[in-house]
């Protein structure tokens, strides 16, 4: 049998590499420009290999009772961790995925392909005008994860697109991104601030040295409408490989400090990562 080998094409954003993982048969690490972003093995789409998608999973299995179908919108795409994982958990699930990189899109489907019936649409679309045209009230699950190479893009940062956001969640649904910042914490404050601005309900997970401010790091943000129900999530997270901790309620208050939500036309794209932060190998 013939080992695989790297696939490396130029996509809308950037040059995207498969590397295979020499450790688990059909595993493959997808980058662009060298920046990690994600890590899917095709037979078995429940091994997940990051941490912050390990506590994004956790918030899918919390969503409704085990193996209940969801509608998940997943704005970002990349090798479609995350849609697979739900799929094979969730089975019945309808799923749209939406990705601007039309390149990176036909590179999935064409090395790392869906199985049938999975349930899960592709969509070559900016996520803020899928978002903004969806129906309401269409999902009970929305997770972002989109990253122009390593941050996320201004018009997916102000309060107009919590907004939008609440627009499409239905009541008891709830929302999940993936940010990653650090000390002083200015970018993460302002997309609590946001979401304060039209959730009742939100929470962060994150690893303790990120959120002390040690170190630049993920950090997933969860809202809804409706209470969440963190004591499955606490325990799910602190018994994970890397531990991180849920700050909701009064902590949260006081990370937040004096933010302000942030309009459209003062937002700003995620910081630079500094060199090494998110490195492969």
């Amino acid at each position: 049998m013939n080992e695989p080998i790297p696939v490396i094409r130029e996509v809308d954003c950037g040059t995207a590499r498969l590397l295979p993982d020499v450790d688990r048969d059909r595993a493959w690490l997808l980058t662009v420009d060298d920046a990690p972003q994600s890590y899917v093995d095709l037979d078995d789409p429940s091994h997940l290999e990051f941490e912050y998608v390990r506590r994004l999973a956790h918030v899918v299995d919390g969503a409704a009772g085990p193996g209940a179908p969801l509608d998940v919108l997943h704005l970002g795409g990349g090798a479609l961790t995350l849609p697979r994982y739900v799929a094979a958990t969730r089975p019945r699930s309808r799923q749209d995925v939406v990705d601007a990189d039309r390149g990176l899109l036909r590179l999935v489907r064409e090395e790392l392909p869906l199985s049938g019936g999975s349930g899960i649409a592709l969509h070559a679309a900016d996520a803020r005008e899928w978002l903004e045209a969806a129906a309401p009230a269409c999902a009970d699950l929305l997770i972002a994860d989109v990253f122009g190479g390593s941050r996320v893009p201004a018009h997916l940062t102000s309060v107009e697109y919590a907004r939008a956001a609440g627009r499409a969640l239905r009541g008891d649904g709830i929302y999940a991104a993936n940010l990653a910042d650090s000390a002083p914490f200015a970018f993460l404050r302002s997309q609590v601030a946001n979401f304060a601005a039209v959730f009742p309900e939100l929470a962060l997970i994150g690893e303790p040295a990120v959120l002390r401010g040690r170190r630049f790091g993920n950090v997933v943000l969860l809202a809804s409408y409706a209470p969440l129900d963190l004591a499955p999530l606490v325990r799910a997270c602190a018994a994970d490989a890397f531990p991180a901790r849920v700050t909701h309620g009064p902590a949260l208050t006081r990370f937040l400090g004096g933010a302000r939500p942030v309009a459209d036309v003062d937002a700003v794209a995620s910081p630079e990562p500094p060199d090494g932060a998110f490195s492969v190998g």
